[in-house]
């Protein structure tokens, strides 16, 4: 009787493990997914912000180089066309940051980086454990109730 009954109880304590197992296996994989999400999310708001600022950037530009084409017909002095070479390679940055490749080439050369250079990425005092992350849990709490008194 007593080995029947155990033999249910290691089937019964082997389904809770499957079961446990397959919802820890779902929860990273919505996790992961949302983290993706979150990503993307923020990529084409950077995106969008390099849009609407290349927007402001192109009027200025255009209103700087006609002011200063006309002042340099105008007063005969060439030197007056100066600013316009370092406003047009910000300009040039700005559509290839907004419309061109400059997000795959920036992509490239992160998994060289991460592929050829993966001491480069070392976090300064190593990566987090729940230890250290406790002890500062512990340390702020302890600095919170101190701070109530």
């Amino acid at each position: 009787m007593g080995f029947l009954m155990s033999k249910s109880m290691d089937e019964n304590l082997k389904k809770q493990q499957e079961f446990m197992l397959h919802n820890s296996r779902l929860q990273m994989e919505r996790q992961i997914l949302m983290q993706n999400q979150m990503r993307e999310r923020q990529m084409a708001m950077q995106i969008a912000w390099s849009r609407e600022f290349l927007n402001y950037f192109g009027s200025f530009f255009a209103v700087a180089a006609a002011g200063l084409t006309v002042g340099a017909i105008k007063r005969k002095k060439p030197a007056l066309f100066a600013p316009i070479i370092p406003l047009s390679f910000i300009l040039a940055y700005q559509i290839d940051s907004a419309y061109g490749t400059l997000i795959y080439r920036m992509r490239g050369e992160a998994e060289n980086i991460m592929a050829s250079e993966r001491d480069r990425l070392d976090l300064p005092a190593g990566v987090p454990t729940f230890d250290s992350i406790e002890k500062a849990r512990r340390a702020r709490s302890g600095l919170a109730s101190i701070l109530e008194k």
